[in-house]
């Protein structure tokens, strides 16, 4: 609830059950999908999956397509650095984020548009 500017606890506590039961959703929809790890905002009702290790770039591909991910940002790596995904959506009041870190030396390094 937001009132005179302020958040109230209640309203932060409403957004994150309403992160977790879209999760929930997801989850149940999508049973197939590579197992990630994620994370529950602490306002604003936010969820951000994040990606890291082998198949990095197929799991990162699998949740872009099967969420309807947009807002690609993509990152290249530069030899030395690792390459950086980053993709978002709503869902109903839930704003979903889905990053990956792909190893600079790893075979998924190569990151194309």
């Amino acid at each position: 609830m937001v009132t005179g500017g302020w958040i109230t606890r209640a309203g932060r506590e409403r957004w994150q059950r309403d992160a977790v039961r879209e999760l929930a959703a997801i989850l149940d929809a999508h049973p197939g999908l590579p197992l990630i790890a994620w994370v529950v905002g602490q306002s604003g009702g936010s969820l951000s999956g994040r990606i890291a290790g082998a198949g990095t770039r197929a799991a990162f591909t699998a949740w872009q397509q099967a969420l309807g991910l947009e807002d690609v940002l993509k990152v290249p790596a530069d030899g030395r650095a690792a390459a950086w995904l980053r993709a978002t959506t709503r869902c109903g009041s839930v704003r979903i984020t889905v990053t990956a870190v792909v190893p600079a030396a790893g075979p998924d390094a190569a990151v194309t548009s």
